[in-house]
């Protein structure tokens, strides 16, 4: 590709122009910077010339060894992050509580405070980060339909859309391939029992996650944000599972969950929960529709389960049959 011309001050006139790597000394903020930079010089007559393009080239050299030294935020990194997360510059600022037009100077090449350029590293590489300050400050935005859009985005980046392995999203895998019309509340209730009946049985958590005691319900918070587009309806997005990545104590409470307790309706699975002691220890002196984040404790999970297994002389995990149809009874 070819070069524009520029002028040159010994010849007088527009030339072409090679370009050399070399050494260069550059000082900023009162501290000199060693670094690698580039000469233009006229084809003509070899003399040195001036190119705004490689100006700017040495600048940000200079810039990127200071930012360097002093572990701030590269501009690569900045420029990266409102593609990133499908929010724009001056959003983005506002979301962060700056001034508006903050982030756009450091994309400009503005050299943030060492506060800021942290805030920004962690928001670059913790998409969960970028989470949380997104939920906390959304109010900030000028538009929903801002929001949704990073919304959307950091859904994606933390896998929310993607299948992983961890034992979680291989019972989600499992459930949505065996259980026909499966809306979102229902996973979650599924799931809140796989977690209660596998410890009942076998004394030991399958899942690390947390669920907690919302209005409808234990809920998987990041579960929620994977299909709550769904809202009440079905989950359409199929995994089939392969046999051989669950063990037989897995397969046997996952298999009698789908198919004693997934043939009732996310909104009667909300009714069976309601009763239960951990999300009523959970949810405390809430009203029934008060939102709340409180976490229904695993020790509350297994002491309630432990005792559902002995009041029904469960012997093995096919066994949770006769619990699921008592509770549907009582309803």
């Amino acid at each position: 590709m070819c070069k524009r011309k520029v002028f040159c001050e010994e010849c007088r006139n527009d030339v072409n122009y090679r370009v050399e790597s070399v050494q260069m000394n550059g000082t900023l903020r009162g501290e000199t910077y060693n670094y690698l930079g580039k000469i233009a010089y006229c084809d003509d007559c070899n003399s040195e010339i001036y190119v705004d393009e490689i100006n700017d080239y040495n600048l940000k050299a200079l810039y990127d060894k200071f930012r360097e030294k002093h572990g701030i935020v590269s501009l690569e990194v900045i420029l990266k992050i409102p593609g990133k997360y499908a929010i724009g510059k001056r959003p983005l600022s506002i979301l962060l509580g700056w001034g508006e037009q903050t982030f756009s100077r450091y994309c400009e090449g503005d050299v943030p405070t060492r506060q800021y350029s942290d805030i920004l590293k962690k928001i670059y590489e913790e998409p969960k980060y970028y989470e949380q300050i997104l939920e906390e400050n959304k109010g900030n935005l000028k538009t929903e339909a801002t929001y949704k859009k990073s919304r959307k985005a950091v859904d994606k980046l933390i896998g929310i859309m993607e299948c992983k392995n961890t034992k979680i999203d291989v019972a989600i895998a499992y459930l949505l391939d065996k259980c026909e019309d499966i809306t979102p509340l229902a996973l979650q209730k599924a799931l809140y029992y796989i977690q209660g009946f596998y410890y009942a049985f076998y004394e030991t958590f399958l899942f690390q996650e947390d669920c907690q005691a919302w209005v409808h319900g234990p809920v998987y918070r990041d579960i929620y944000f994977r299909y709550r587009d769904y809202k009440f309806d079905p989950i359409n997005c199929k995994n089939e599972v392969d046999d051989i990545v669950l063990s037989s104590a897995e397969k046997a409470v996952f298999e009698s969950v789908s198919k004693h307790i997934c043939c009732y309706s996310g909104k009667i699975l909300e009714k069976f929960t309601h009763s239960e002691l951990p999300w009523l220890l959970a949810r405390g002196e809430l009203t029934e529709t008060e939102i709340s984040d409180r976490v229904i404790t695993k020790e509350s999970i297994g002491m309630y389960f432990n005792g559902v297994k002995e009041k029904y002389n469960m012997l093995n995990p096919n066994d949770i049959k006769e619990y699921a149809q008592t509770m549907f009874q009582q309803i």
